[in-house]
């Protein structure tokens, strides 16, 4: 799924109840992508963010698949599939990052980040 853009079922998702505090990170890289305190309950089935850990650690791609134009998201280390952006989020960006918790994995506050590529954690960084 991460490499060839599909999406998982809604309200199936392993985070999309996490409430823990923490990092979300690309599952395939583990490049940092979402703070849990952005993360909001947006009622889609999908776990839902109002901003990017770093804007520069997404990267966005029309995506006119299903007869629609949408915004996909890709991890910009990658390349992985994330999910899609939607212009319906909460202040104070109004953007809904609706993810597919398999793109996914998360760092509780005060561990290391994960270093997957065993190039040392990005940024050096603790989860905070």
């Amino acid at each position: 799924m991460l490499l060839e853009h599909g999406t998982e079922a809604a309200f199936c998702g392993v985070f999309l109840d996490n409430h823990k505090d923490g990092v979300y990170t690309c599952r395939f890289c583990g490049l940092p992508l979402f703070r849990s305190n952005a993360k909001f309950d947006s009622g889609t089935g999908w776990p839902s963010f109002f901003e990017p850990y770093n804007e520069a650690h997404i990267r966005r791609v029309r995506d006119a698949s299903y007869g629609m134009i949408r915004v996909e998201e890709v991890c910009a280390r990658c390349g992985s599939h994330l999910g899609h952006v939607f212009p319906d989020g909460p202040p104070p960006t109004g953007e809904r990052h609706c993810l597919n918790s398999v793109s996914l994995s998360f760092t509780e506050q005060g561990e290391v980040l994960p270093d997957v590529l065993g190039r040392g954690p990005p940024e050096g960084l603790v989860a905070a």
